[in-house]
């Protein structure tokens, strides 16, 4: 099998299609293929895998991310439903610091996120009862764990649902701005 890997606005973050085979049967797909992630330019070892549901249309998870040495690369899809999927440059040195990219992600049309090392990340659900399963280069840190503002105004996210009918949690309401974040990621 194969995987169709393709850049997006910020080069290090990638979107990602894997081949399905099809029969009488239904289909097979390799989702998670190491070696295919590696020969794609991708250095990606899995410690934890994380299966999220919203029950509503417009829940927010994010943006959230993890501090060394504990900073999670994720490779995220939806396995039901829709969501749009937020990466969030957080790298001081990177070119694309404080810059982002946004692509839905669904059941139907089979993408992945790739999100390295130093980027926030978030989802909204575009469907109700969506799940996403992710996948994380490190296990969750209590200790490491930091949130962005999902709303903050100087990231220019076009989300796709109005912020007064969002469902978010109380801690990603209360999350910081990029302006007030400390240097994490050099």
């Amino acid at each position: 099998m194969t995987i169709d890997v393709r850049p997006t606005a910020i080069a290090d973050v990638k979107l990602l299609t894997p081949a399905k085979v099809h029969d009488q049967r239904g289909f097979l797909s390799e989702v998670f293929c190491h070696d295919d992630l590696a020969a794609a330019g991708i250095a990606f070892d899995v410690m934890q895998e994380n299966h999220l549901m919203s029950v509503r249309l417009g829940t927010i998870r994010g943006l959230h991310f993890q501090t060394p040495p504990c900073a999670q690369a994720k490779l995220v899809r939806a396995v039901r439903g829709r969501v749009f999927d937020v990466a969030v440059d957080l790298r001081r040195s990177s070119p694309s610091f404080g810059r982002h990219v946004a692509v839905e992600l669904s059941a139907a049309n089979w993408h992945q996120l790739y999100i390295p090392e130093g980027f926030a990340h978030g989802v909204c659900s575009l469907e109700a009862d969506t799940e996403v399963v992710y996948k994380a280069s490190a296990c969750y840190s209590r200790e490491c764990a930091r949130g962005l503002l999902w709303n903050d105004p100087d990231l220019g996210i076009e989300w796709p649902i109005d912020a007064t009918a969002a469902c978010l949690s109380e801690a990603d309401r209360a999350h910081p701005r990029l302006r007030e974040l400390p240097v994490f990621f050099n």
